[in-house]
């Protein structure tokens, strides 16, 4: 444990970070996709048929073939994530494929119009309504566009625009990450290495792209440690657990073969990719293997990195990525 600043402490202990978990349940502000919205709580029901209908979204966009792989072109974790957006979700038709879009997330005008529109969308023809998919062809509107269409009441529509624009992000932006990340530690190893899901489990505990959890401070998490107040702000730090060497051997070094026989890699001790019990990542089941479907596609079509060529930008914002420029092959 140590302190930030001046109301902020940091933990990287994982005792203490699963006490800290455990001490309260996790606030709706404190979690990404299912903060309050449209100036109302995301009730329990509405969250739960939103991780059913983007799972159904993921598992369907996986069993088709992919966007032509120019599209992984150019800027790191950019292009991966405007890649996976309109593999998974450019079927919706307008205004609702909008939502998706990184160039209109990027802009707070835009942004507003677009959910505007969507908000008074009457639907599209080739839905139910239910937030169940129809198919997988073009044109084919996901389940998420169908819990919009569904919606009751303007409310309910509002909270349904602001989860489908939340949930494609969080989604396509993380898996973007994790890929990215694989691909940059995947040059450092001494010799290829063909299985990729301990690729994406090793790529987890050197660079997880959820590198904190940050929990607002009270009462409940004054007692664990004698130094943290009421007042303190708590930062859980993954990203350096995962490199302490009193839970890893060799912590530093990019070594994939460490999970070649490990059944479940979540509960290995010292590790937390995904975050703890009660707390865990909403998406957690459909990242590692849209990621190594999305891994699969670059290296089948030569991806390359052309830089830099050592060392690269790794920016600490909401989520940690690698920055670089690649290109595929013909």
């Amino acid at each position: 444990m140590f302190r930030v600043d001046a109301r902020t402490v940091g933990v990287s202990d994982a005792r203490l970070m699963a006490e800290i978990v455990a001490a309260r349940p996790v606030l709706q502000t404190e979690r990404s996709v299912y903060k309050p919205a449209a100036g109302a709580d995301i009730p329990h029901d509405s969250a739960t048929r939103t991780i059913r209908a983007l799972g159904q979204d993921v598992m369907a966009g996986i069993r088709t073939p992919p966007p032509p792989a120019r599209g992984l072109n150019g800027a790191w974790p950019y292009a991966p994530t405007s890649y996976l957006r309109r593999w998974l979700f450019g079927s919706d038709p307008l205004p609702v494929s909008l939502l998706a879009k990184r160039g209109i997330t990027r802009s707070d005008t835009l942004s507003r119009l677009v959910d505007r529109a969507v908000t008074t969308w009457p639907g599209g023809a080739g839905g139910n309504g239910n937030g169940n998919r129809n198919g997988n062809g073009p044109g084919t509107p996901t389940a998420m566009a169908g819990l919009i269409r569904g919606a009751d009441d303007p409310l309910e529509r509002k909270q349904a625009v602001a989860m489908y624009r939340r949930a494609s992000a969080t989604l396509c932006d993380g898996v973007a990450a994790l890929a990215g990340n694989a691909l940059w530690l995947m040059r450092t190893a001494p010799e290829p290495h063909q299985d990729l899901t301990t690729v994406l489990w090793e790529t987890l505990r050197l660079l997880p792209p959820a590198w904190m959890l940050y929990r607002n401070g009270g009462d409940a998490y004054a007692g664990l440690h004698p130094e943290i107040r009421p007042e303190d702000n708590v930062a859980l730090l993954p990203l350096l657990m995962h490199r302490h060497p009193d839970y890893w051997a060799d912590p530093l070094e990019f070594r994939p073969q460490r999970w070649e026989a490990v059944a479940d890699p979540e509960k290995t001790p010292g590790f937390m990719p995904f975050g703890f019990d009660g707390a865990r990542c909403w998406a957690k089941h459909l990242v590692v293997p849209l990621a190594e479907r999305l891994l699969t596609v670059a290296l089948d079509h030569g991806l390359t990195i052309r830089g830099p060529r050592q060392d690269a930008p790794v920016p600490l914002r909401s989520l940690l990525s690698v920055r670089f420029e690649a290109s595929v092959g013909s």
